[in-house]
């Protein structure tokens, strides 16, 4: 049997416009898209997923208990594009994985970042 493979990932945000520029800093690029009677929302597909950001509404539970991981390039490329903007839950440090570190987005999500 062939194993799952993640396809989707959707966040709820209170300000959808600034947690994709946050995201956008990762490399993802975001798209309007509005699917059916559902409200608008940003988009951006890679590698086979999606992740979308919806607005936050009174009906939407909250997603800031979600732990998103990002394979990325260079962890020190992506903490200096953040700049200030950062908000390091652990820094930088070797695992068995690779190089990892645990920064928070805008609306509370968070990242593990891993260099392999």
């Amino acid at each position: 049997m062939q194993a799952p493979t993640l396809n989707l990932v959707v966040l709820r945000a209170s300000d959808p416009g600034s947690l994709a520029s946050f995201y956008q800093t990762l490399g993802f690029q975001f798209q309007k898209e509005k699917h059916g009677s559902g409200p608008e929302h940003l988009a951006s597909k890679t590698g086979g997923s999606v992740l979308e950001i919806y607005p936050k509404g009174t009906e939407s539970l909250d997603t800031t208990a979600v732990r998103l991981g990002f394979q990325v390039p260079s962890i020190s490329k992506v903490l200096s594009n953040l700049g200030s903007a950062v908000d390091m839950i652990s820094r930088p440090s070797k695992s068995d994985w690779g190089t990892r570190c645990v920064i928070r987005d805008p609306e509370g999500h968070k990242i593990e970042l891993l260099e392999a």
